[in-house]
């Protein structure tokens, strides 16, 4: 049966309360590659309590429990198999830096409905408030293979746009462990596509694949070490369309592209009180540069 998008999309909001504190911001950070090397300063701002600083991508896991792309499966008119789910995209916008501890309610919904023919696509959005007002909203795109059809609207165009003809401004490349996947799962993402491989080959992927949130969060962090000193609390707004798959193990790369109108060759862009964004490709390097996440933004204040 498709989709009922008019079910979906009249569903009322589901709000459940969320809490954490820093050993769930330590995990995450453990999840996404933080902590090596383990004595670095600027690792130790993602892995010691008494210097910890939130990572914004947090988000996506903070109270735990299942992340929005999932979630987005248990709306009334949504009835459908796991193994045809991907992680279209994800955005992110930041009211406020987001607390090492905290206490919230999150109301999510779903607030759009696409008919791709051969598939659908949803949007699932979040919107989370503590005592102090708006702290975050994030917007999870789920695409479902074999659930469209039911002559709705199509929407944007799903397909990803190529970098930049330019040469990046900085290269980073980051090696992601063989067991990343098994460690990131522990934030709450218990989807057997990244653990079990017989699930994998049924959903046809040659073996376990990392969470597409997860090389989300690293990307995340490769920008903000490389071009904000470090400094979580200026990012504004992160958002990215998943391109391809990552297996656990592989290197990403991460060419990142400053603003326009910034001297190429003069300081480094993203410096205290600057604001901007920062454009983003990642790829696997053991693939042939094979893309990861396109149309990748991080906006900065």
């Amino acid at each position: 049966m498709p989709i009922d998008a008019a079910g979906a999309l009249g569903a009322a909001p589901r709000v459940r309360e969320i809490a954490w504190d820093h050993k769930d911001v330590q995990l995450y950070h453990l999840g996404i590659g933080a902590g090596r090397p383990a004595t670095d300063p600027g690792e130790l701002r993602y892995t010691l309590e008494s210097r910890l600083h939130v990572l914004p991508s947090f988000a996506t896991v903070a109270g735990g429990g299942a992340p929005g792309v999932i979630r987005a499966l248990s709306v009334p008119g949504v009835d459908v198999d796991l193994a045809h789910v991907l992680h279209g995209g994800q955005r992110l916008r930041l009211h406020r830096p987001v607390p090492v501890r905290g206490r919230a309610t999150a109301a999510a919904r779903v607030v759009a409905a696409y008919d791709k023919g051969t598939a659908a696509v949803l949007v699932l959005r979040t919107e989370v408030t503590d005592a102090d007002g708006p702290l975050w909203t994030d917007e999870a795109e789920v695409y479902v293979r074999g659930e469209g059809g039911w002559g709705g609207e199509r929407g944007p165009s799903g397909r990803p746009s190529p970098p930049p003809a330019e040469p990046a401004d900085h290269v980073a490349e980051r090696a992601l462990r063989e067991d990343q996947a098994l460690l990131y799962r522990l934030s709450g993402d218990w989807n057997p596509l990244h653990a079990d491989p017989e699930f994998a080959a049924r959903a046809g992927f040659e073996r376990p694949v990392l969470h597409g949130l997860c090389s989300y969060g690293a990307t995340l962090k490769t920008v903000v070490d490389t071009l904000l000193d470090g400094d979580v609390t200026r990012v504004r707004a992160y958002r990215t369309r998943f391109a391809g798959v990552v297996y656990p193990g592989e290197t990403l790369r991460v060419r990142m592209w400053r603003p326009a109108g910034a001297e190429r060759n003069g300081a480094e862009s993203g410096g205290a009180g600057e604001a901007g964004e920062v454009r983003v490709a990642v790829s696997a390097v053991e693939r042939d540069d094979a893309p990861v996440l396109a149309d990748t933004v991080v906006q900065y204040g």
